[in-house]
């Protein structure tokens, strides 16, 4: 099983902001080339995320399903990664003061990737989700778009034309 940890200055309520908007998944999650739709009930149990990886031509449809949605505390989700197969991804979240420590646990449930030697898998698996966490962190520290955290919330303006321009 790959573990990642790392430190986010911003609360546990932040990372799940991002965690709970859908939408924002191919931001974080190394790999994902787009989103093609997010189930009504996202991010409840059982609710998917139907998403691509890989780069055109070679791109694979595949969904993600929530199996613990337990905030701020943890997530655990299961990535189908068609010919790959299936893993299960854990996120626990703790607060540290004004920061908080995310973990990342992923291991294989189907697919080739099982046959692999664990030190393969949690080598390549561990380096992935390093970059995985950079996102989330930026995500989360900075305030996502379309999230309660978003550039309103950290003393920005948003983007959103106000007024119609006369042209």
């Amino acid at each position: 099983m790959a573990r990642n940890v790392r430190l986010m200055h911003c609360t546990p309520d932040d990372v799940f902001r991002v965690l709970a908007s859908g939408w924002l998944y191919p931001l974080w999650v190394v790999g994902t080339s787009r989103m093609r739709d997010v189930g009504d009930t996202w991010p409840a149990e059982g609710a998917t995320l139907h998403h691509s990886f890989g780069s055109w031509p070679l791109v694979v449809d595949d969904t993600t399903v929530m199996r613990v949605w337990d905030p701020p505390y943890r997530a655990v989700m299961e990535p189908h990664g068609g010919p790959i197969g299936v893993a299960r991804v854990a996120i626990d979240v703790k607060p540290r003061g004004d920061a908080c420590v995310v973990r990342i646990q992923e291991e294989p449930v189907t697919g080739p990737t099982r046959i692999l030697p664990d030190t393969v898998f949690d080598a390549v698996t561990r380096w992935r989700n390093a970059e995985t966490l950079h996102r989330l962190a930026y995500l989360a520290e900075g305030g996502a778009p379309g999230t309660d955290g978003g550039a309103a919330a950290i003393g920005h303006e948003s983007t959103a034309q106000k007024e119609p321009i006369d042209r």
